[in-house]
């Protein structure tokens, strides 16, 4: 395979750290989390890859806990928002309070200003208070009183919405959702990891801090650095961003029936978070190098939020993961 033409190299030393620092937030993430893998590798992908991830799956299926379990794994500050329709910019981002005994005004910085957290049921908050996230995620900055406060580093934005409950609810826009470096749609773990749930409990597993790990911080900084250096060749980058033009053009490849059920493709945002984040599955999966599996492994992830359907497509049941495969079918592969 044709090699990249950058000129940072992953030297051998490193990329065995990477392993042992991956396996270790592995052992920590399964110590408190029953089963969830496709869940765990996500996220890890999303924090060494540096971007956010959003969630959605029905209540109780250990989101809340494998976001606790991934920040102990790594000593990071981490906070919890749950998302009301009430709920202000101000509470996430921060304020100003006035002192009355030295009438100046103080700064309170809000929750957001942690390395990792959770937005619990982020579609429940009004668009103005998704607006100030937004600056967050993308920015990785807040705004309170005319001032700019940067938001500490790493910085991940782990998102929920449960798909079932729409009262109360306000879409996500799609600016918002192009934000996101991934989408996973979890479902209910099987019955003998329900079981095992079961016999933790009895155990008083989930009581106990059974997560402890050897990271910190600089471990995830280090690792977010080495996806960097991670080599992906001319031929895998043409592939990725083939995929992406294929969701804005899908008649030469499907016909024109199917081209009725897009409503709109994936922006060039999509290309840059398929690149970081096959970077970060290689690393997760032992290698140095990106294969193009590992596009083909993340098209969901990456394409199922910005792949927008029509209405045709919702009255005959076409979700968009089912136009994402037939694409990815018909793109011819490296």
């Amino acid at each position: 395979m044709a090699r990249s033409t950058s000129t940072d190299v992953l030297s051998k030393q490193d990329f065995e750290r990477t392993q042992t620092a991956i396996t270790a937030i592995r052992n920590a993430f399964s110590a408190t989390v029953v089963g969830q893998e496709a869940l765990r590798e996500s996220m890890l992908a999303a924090l060494i890859a540096g971007g956010h991830i959003l969630l959605e799956s029905a209540p109780g299926l250990a989101k809340t806990t494998a976001a606790h379990a991934l920040a102990d794994a790594v000593k990071a500050d981490f906070k919890r928002i749950q998302c009301t329709p009430d709920l202000l910019p101000s509470d996430i981002t921060g304020t100003q309070i006035l002192d009355a005994r030295t009438s100046e005004f103080t700064t309170v910085l809000g929750p957001v200003h942690a390395n990792i957290v959770l937005l619990d049921e982020i579609n429940r908050s009004s668009a103005k208070t998704q607006s100030a996230m937004l600056e967050a995620m993308q920015e990785k900055q807040t705004t309170i009183g005319g001032k700019e406060y940067k938001l500490p580093s790493p910085f991940l934005v782990i998102a929920t919405q449960n798909p079932i409950e729409q009262e109360g609810t306000y879409p996500l826009p799609e600016a918002q959702l192009d934000r996101f470096l991934l989408k996973e749609v979890l479902d209910y773990p099987n019955q003998d990891q329900e079981l095992e749930i079961l016999s933790r409990m009895d155990r008083g597993v989930f009581d106990a801090d059974q997560g402890k790990s050897p990271l910190t911080l600089d471990d995830v900084r280090f690792l977010q650095q080495a996806a960097e250096q991670v080599y992906v060749a001319d031929s895998v980058r043409e592939y990725l961003v083939a995929i992406v033009q294929a969701t804005r053009n899908v008649e030469p490849f499907l016909g024109p029936e199917w081209s009725n059920l897009v409503e709109m493709g994936a922006s060039p945002r999509a290309s840059i978070a398929f690149l970081k984040a096959t970077r970060a599955r290689a690393l997760l999966e032992g290698r140095d190098h990106v294969l193009p599996e590992d596009v083909r492994a993340l098209r969901h992830s990456v394409l199922r939020h910005r792949v927008l359907t029509s209405f045709e497509a919702d009255a005959v049941g076409v979700k968009s993961e089912r136009i994402i495969d037939e694409l990815i079918a018909r793109v011819p592969t490296p």
